[in-house]
């Protein structure tokens, strides 16, 4: 168990790190597309004009929650935005321990369901690649299918947490200790049991109880 929680805290660093460096470094870019500075500008001043009085949350543009929406929203252009009333550092700090708290927690996380499920490392190894990536594909490629969501930014999105997640869980599976696999024992068939007065190659003629043939 000590070398499971170790490996998951090691993988949750890793998946830490992982995560850092796609969104917190320059390689962010290529998930987002970036407005001119003047546009940017026009737009956080709509924003704050528009929905400050309703606050934080996820907003759909434009709301389908009446039919003159309906009607905008198939004619286009659309958008989902996750807006916030407060302002932020681009690298919070505040952000950055609980990013790595959770990143350890889901590391365990990872660990300790490798341990239930397998008791060597290849198998573990072929769990967390094929959790990654049902794991991906269901929530983050799944946006552009079902809410139009653009392609780029999500197929990054989840590149960057197959990428993690596979890193997080082979750390872990690597540093457990392989468990032995319980071979059962195979039963065993009595052997048959012959009359001691019947030989089975006598055509049932009845022998003395010695079973010698002859007199």
């Amino acid at each position: 168990m000590i070398r499971t929680l170790f490996g998951g805290l090691l993988g949750g660093l890793a998946l830490f790190l992982t995560g850092f460096v796609f969104w917190g470094t320059p390689l962010a870019n290529i998930g987002y597309t970036t407005a001119e500075p003047a546009a940017s500008t026009n737009l956080q001043a709509a924003l704050a004009q528009t929905l400050t009085q309703t606050g934080t949350g996820v907003y759909l543009i434009p709301s389908t929650t009446t039919s003159e929406g309906t009607i905008l929203y198939g004619k286009g252009p659309i958008a989902q935005v996750f807006f916030n009333t407060s302002g932020y550092p681009s690298l919070d700090s505040s952000a950055l321990i609980g990013g790595l708290i959770l990143a350890l927690v889901v590391g365990v996380l990872i660990a300790l369901a490798l341990r239930l499920i397998a008791g060597d490392t290849a198998t573990r190894v072929r769990a967390t690649v094929a959790f990654a990536m049902a794991a991906v594909l269901w929530m983050h490629v799944g946006q552009p299918i079902f809410n139009h969501a653009p392609w780029g930014y999500f197929l990054y999105f989840a590149f960057s947490d197959f990428v993690g997640i596979v890193l997080a869980g082979l750390i872990a599976a690597k540093l457990m200790t392989d468990t032995p696999a319980t071979v059962a024992a195979a039963p065993v068939t009595p052997a048959p049991k012959y009359s001691d007065t019947t030989d089975s190659n006598s055509f049932g003629s009845p022998l003395r109880t010695d079973n010698d043939p002859l007199p």
